[in-house]
C-alpha cells in the first residue's frame, strides 16, 4: 500500500469546522482526526468599517476557507470533506471539486497518485442559505501585486486609463512594496494582509505526510474578493497572460498555473455571479497577451529594474537566485530586449553563461521535454526570445545561446508581435489599451 492509500485509509475525514471573521483578522479551523489547523489572515487596518456581519462578506470569508482547506487536505487526501460552517449547493460542490482536482494535477503527478475525479473526494455540506439582494456603489480597482514584471505592466496600463488603483499585497516584501513605490502610488493606498500557515501542517510534512503544489492563485482570488467587498471596489484586476493555459507535461492535462488559467477565470467569475450577487468584477487585464509581449512592454519602465523580483526561491530575501527555472526564464525573456550589462545589474550574473542549467534550459525549449514546474510561458515564447537574444549577441555568443542554435540551427520563430487572444474577459473600456501592446 502506497503512502496515498495508507493515509486515506487511516484518515478518512477532513472537517472544515469554522471561520471567525473579526474587524482585523480571519481565522479558520480545520481538522484531521487529532490534528487541528488554525490558519489565519491578519488585516493591516479595519477595512470593514463596522460592517463585518454583512452576509456577503461572511459568504466571501467562508469561501476563502474553502480555497485554503485544500492545502491542509492534501497532506492526507482524506476521502470525505465535511463542511460544518456553511452551505454548498450540488453545483457549488462540483465547482470546488473541479478546482481541487485540476489545481492538484501537479501534486498528483509528482507524488505518483492515480486520482480520478469521482472518487478522490466527496464533499458533504448542507444547502446554502440565499443571500439578500445586494446593491453596491463600486469604484476603483484592486490589483494583486506579486513583485514581478506582469503586475508592473498592469499597474502602468491602469494608470494610463486613469483608474483609481488599490494595490493588493499578501505578506508584503521589498519587491512588492518597491513596485508600488516605483508606480508612484502612495504606500498607504496598498492593502497588505498577512497570511499565516498553521505550523501543524509543516510538522506533518516533515513526518512524511503528502506535500506538493496547490492552486494558490485561487486563494489570491478569494482573498482579493473578500477585500474587494470590504472596500467596495469595482474591479479585481489580475495579470495572468494567455500562456498560463498551457499543460506542463506532454500528453497530459497538468498545468502548474491552473488557477491562473482562462478556464479558472471563467469559472471564478461564474461562481461569484451565482454566489455573491453584485460584487467586484474579477478579470485578467493581460489575458489577451503573450509573455513575450508583456516583457517587451515591461522593458519600457526601467525604474522598476532595481526592485522587481519574481524568483520563488529568493523571494524571502528579495534576490534572484539565478539557479532556478523561473530566474532563467525571466532572464531569457528580458535578454530579447536588454543588453548583458543591464541584465547583470538586475540579476547579479549572466545566466546565459551558466552551462550547469543546460537540462533546465532544454525543458524550456524542447518538444518532448516536460516544462519546469514554475510559472513559465510557452516554448514558442522562449524560442522567440532566444532568437531575439541571439541576434543581439552574434559578436559574443554565450554558451546557452550556442546550445539553442545547435538545437534549432535554422529556427524561424512564431511571430508574436500582434498576438491577441480573443478568449478574455477584459472590459471594453480597457481593450484598446491592451491592444496597444499587440502591435
Amino acid at each position: 500500500m502506497n503512502t496515498f492509500e495508507q493515509l486515506r485509509k487511516e484518515h478518512p475525514l477532513f472537517i472544515y469546522h469554522s471561520y471567525e471573521l473579526k474587524e482585523q483578522s480571519l481565522t479558520f479551523h480545520f481538522q484531521i482526526d487529532e490534528f487541528h489547523f488554525y490558519p489565519k489572515w491578519e488585516f493591516d487596518r479595519n477595512y470593514m468599517y463596522g460592517h463585518f456581519s454583512c452576509k456577503q462578506l461572511e459568504a466571501a470569508a467562508f469561501s476563502l476557507g474553502m480555497a485554503e482547506l485544500v492545502s491542509y487536505w492534501k497532506c492526507a487526501c482524506c476521502p470525505t470533506v465535511e463542511i460544518r460552517c456553511g452551505g454548498l449547493s450540488g453545483r457549488q460542490k462540483s465547482w470546488w471539486k473541479k478546482l481541487y482536482f485540476n489545481g492538484l494535477g501537479e501534486f498528483f503527478y509528482r507524488n505518483n497518485i492515480d486520482a480520478d475525479f469521482d472518487s478522490f473526494m466527496t464533499i458533504i455540506a448542507p444547502e446554502p442559505e440565499p443571500l439578500p439582494e445586494i446593491h453596491a456603489n463600486l469604484k476603483g480597482a484592486l490589483v494583486p501585486v506579486g513583485g514581478g514584471k506582469d503586475s508592473v505592466v498592469t499597474l502602468e496600463l491602469l494608470k494610463q486609463a486613469g483608474e483609481e488603483i488599490t494595490p493588493y499585497i499578501i505578506n508584503p516584501r521589498k519587491a512588492t512594496t518597491g513596485c508600488v513605490e516605483a508606480a508612484e502610488i502612495p504606500p498607504e493606498k496598498a492593502v497588505c494582509p498577512k497570511r499565516t500557515i498553521d505550523k501543524t501542517l509543516l510538522e506533518l510534512n516533515a513526518r512524511g505526510w503528502l506535500n506538493g503544489h496547490t492552486p494558490f492563485s485561487a486563494v489570491v482570488a478569494f482573498s482579493a474578493l473578500l477585500h474587494g467587498i470590504m472596500l467596495n471596489v469595482r474591479y479585481i484586476v489580475l495579470s495572468n497572460e494567455s500562456s498560463a493555459n498551457e499543460s506542463y507535461v506532454e500528453g497530459k492535462e497538468i498545468n502548474h498555473q491552473y488557477s491562473k488559467s482562462t478556464e479558472f477565470e471563467k469559472d471564478f467569475r461564474e461562481y461569484c455571479a451565482e454566489s455573491f450577487g453584485e460584487c467586484p468584477e474579477y478579470f485578467s487585464l493581460l489575458r489577451p497577451l503573450s509573455e513575450w509581449q508583456i516583457a517587451r512592454a515591461f522593458v519600457n519602465y526601467p525604474r522598476y529594474f532595481p526592485v522587481f523580483q519574481s524568483c520563488n526561491l529568493g523571494g524571502k530575501t528579495d534576490v534572484w537566485c539565478c539557479n532556478c527555472a523561473k530566474c532563467l526564464y525571466v532572464y531569457i525573456l528580458l535578454a530579447a530586449f536588454l543588453d548583458d550589462e543591464t541584465l547583470v545589474k538586475i540579476f547579479g550574473e549572466n545566466m546565459l553563461e551558466k552551462t550547469e542549467l543546460a537540462e533546465m534550459f532544454d525543458g524550456l525549449i524542447l518538444d518532448g521535454e516536460d516544462k519546469p514546474f514554475e510559472c513559465v510561458g510557452t516554448k514558442n515564447e522562449v524560442r522567440l526570445s532566444l532568437k531575439n537574444a541571439l541576434e543581439r549577441r552574434r559578436a559574443n555568443t554565450p554558451p546557452l545561446l550556442k546550445r539553442f542554435e545547435e538545437h534549432f540551427p535554422n529556427y524561424q520563430p512564431v511571430d508574436l508581435t500582434t498576438f491577441f487572444d480573443e478568449n478574455n474577459f477584459v472590459p471594453d473600456r480597457f481593450v484598446k489599451l491592451v491592444k496597444g501592446l499587440a502591435k
